[in-house]
């Protein structure tokens, strides 16, 4: 679908959206043969030619019930999520002017592998810690399923992986892209890898040689909430970075397209979306961009990935202003994943990466220059480097992750003198970040499976595990009540932990969901968060009830 048709086809949907219609209760319960009343079933109702679909969880007997008011009379489609089991029949459901009430009824799945997500596979699999780590990479463009149902020997595995690795990071499977600069590969581990997955695969017979495993169904405090998903318009939209903007008695909710050149913004009522389109400056290369920041005026920054240089988007005039890199930078490798404008205020100065050279770059925005820091020269080329996440303090000092590697970073924005925190835990590859007005950084050890915080005045770390093993945690988010929110691409699961007591809850989520950056909306009661589906063209909300 051409651009201008998106628009046309939004304001087709809000007239939809906004046709009247009387609330309706629906009610139900589920059951199977096996287990009788099932606590922990996803219900999941569309309504026909809507991209809103609302999800409930069947409570300790068997019960749901979608709230009041929020389904209007009209024909919906019904869907389940309880691994191990389907519905016994298609089943859809007609809501008029009484209440319904409707009884679900599953059978056991006869396609397990198809229902696991990869964090699942990552039980499942045979092999050790190491064999396996490289695989946190594949999340990032597809799931463990292509590769374990595949029928390749490790000599076969290895074009494919290096073709894999030439594709950009912006990559999904509706939108793939190519990197221009070809990347290099490390013909032993390669090789490593390839040798690995052809003992997880069926290259050496019709059925796998392992058990499958799978996490049990949600119970309890994890089957208290309300799930709302808006399809996007086209399938190859890639939300990545969602953020709530409210604007008067609007709640927009803004994201930024990983594979696409636009800012996208949802109106959460309606499921309407509008796309503003980023300028194409370098024709031929990927599109899409990353990080999507707030500056102190309100208006959204956007990284611009392999197109290059930073946008700001003013969100009075709904205009872009470009600030592009200089000839003798932009190379076919050059590419900027995050942004940060928090501090602009301060000096006039915005943080980016340079993630080709693994260094920091700042932009002057005044005059449109770019300074580069390399804060590891110190340390050689011994190894791998990634500034990744970034904030900023009341200085404009920049704190950043090394996601390459196992350290938290800080810039001075006086002296542009780097320092580095290496994290207690080795390896631990921290990816996003925020900072909070205590002066606490919080961050995700990606590779290490923990939640994480350090505290920018006294210089101390303190890590928490994921409670679920192989979660992979992308980011993490600590809302008004100090308590930390979490997703990532291997669970399809919503973290909510609490760092004092240490207890957490963990929200399953209705569709395979590959989350990239999270938001928590304080402005509600209970607070509300919010993701993109980066591989499945939609935006998540997610309400507790408690």
């Amino acid at each position: 679908m051409k651009p201008a048709y998106r628009f046309i086809a939004a304001a087709l949907l809000l007239a939809l959206q906004a046709a009247p219609g009387r609330a309706q209760t629906l009610t139900g319960s589920v059951t199977s043969a096996a287990e009788g009343a099932m606590e922990g079933v996803l219900v999941t109702v569309q309504k026909d030619d809507s991209p809103i679909s609302t999800t409930v969880v069947s409570d300790a007997s068997g019960h749901f019930r979608f709230p009041d008011g929020r389904l209007t009379s009209g024909h919906y489609i019904l869907r389940v999520r309880a691994t191990g089991y389907e519905l016994d029949e298609p089943q859809v459901v007609d809501l008029g002017t009484a209440a319904t009430n409707i009884a679900v009824k599953l059978v056991k799945t006869s396609d397990l592998a198809a229902q696991l997500t990869n964090t699942e596979w990552f039980m499942s699999m045979p092999g050790t810690a190491e064999q396996k780590r490289p695989l946190i990479e594949c999340m990032s463009c597809h799931s463990f399923e292509r590769i374990v149902r595949s029928t390749y020997d490790a000599e076969s595995f290895v074009p494919v992986l290096e073709r894999m690795a030439q594709y950009a990071n912006n990559t999904t499977q509706a939108h793939v892209q190519s990197r221009v600069a070809a990347r290099e590969v490390n013909d032993e581990s390669l090789r490593k890898l390839a040798a690995y997955l052809a003992t997880v695969n069926l290259s050496r017979g019709p059925k796998w040689t392992y058990k499958l495993q799978t996490l049990p169904r949600p119970k309890g405090r994890d089957t208290r909430v309300v799930i709302t998903e808006y399809d996007m318009p086209e399938k190859t939209i890639a939300p990545h970075d969602v953020r709530v903007v409210h604007d008067g008695q609007n709640g927009y909710v803004w994201f930024s397209d990983f594979v696409e050149n636009f800012l996208g913004r949802l109106e959460p009522h309606t499921g309407a979306v509008t796309e503003f389109p980023v300028p194409v400056s370098k024709p031929g290369f990927p599109t899409g961009a990353l990080d999507l920041e707030a500056d102190a005026d309100g208006n959204l920054w956007l990284a611009l990935m392999f197109q290059t240089g930073l946008a700001r988007f003013d969100m009075k005039s709904n205009k872009f202003t470009i600030f592009p890199l200089p000839p003798d930078l932009n190379d076919d490798a050059m590419q900027q994943s995050m942004v940060m404008p928090a501090g602009m205020n301060v000096d006039g100065k915005v943080w980016t990466n340079d993630v080709a050279r693994q260094s920091i770059m700042r932009l002057d925005v005044k005059t449109g220059a770019y300074q580069r820091i390399d804060p590891f020269a110190f340390l050689g080329k011994s190894r791998l480097h990634a500034p990744y996440g970034m904030a900023a303090d009341s200085n404009n000092d920049l704190y950043f992750m090394d996601f390459g590697g196992e350290a938290v970073g800080r810039v001075d924005a006086k002296t542009l003198t780097p320092t580095l925190f290496p994290t207690p835990t080795g390896k631990s590859r921290p990816r996003r970040t925020m900072l909070d007005g205590d002066g606490h950084l919080w961050f995700t050890e990606f590779a290490a499976n923990k939640l994480a915080m350090f505290d920018i005045k006294t210089e101390a770390f303190k890590e928490w595990d994921a409670p679920t093993p192989h979660t992979y945690p992308y980011d993490v988010y600590r809302d008004k009540n100090s308590e930390l929110w979490s997703g990532g691409m291997a669970s399809d699961r919503v973290l909510r932990f609490d760092p004092q007591s240490g207890k957490s809850v963990e929200y399953l989520l209705p569709r395979p969901t590959n989350i990239r950056r999270v938001f928590v909306d304080d402005s509600t009661n209970p607070v509300t968060f919010w993701a993109g589906n980066n591989h499945g063209a939609a935006i998540v909300r997610l309400q507790p009830l408690d």
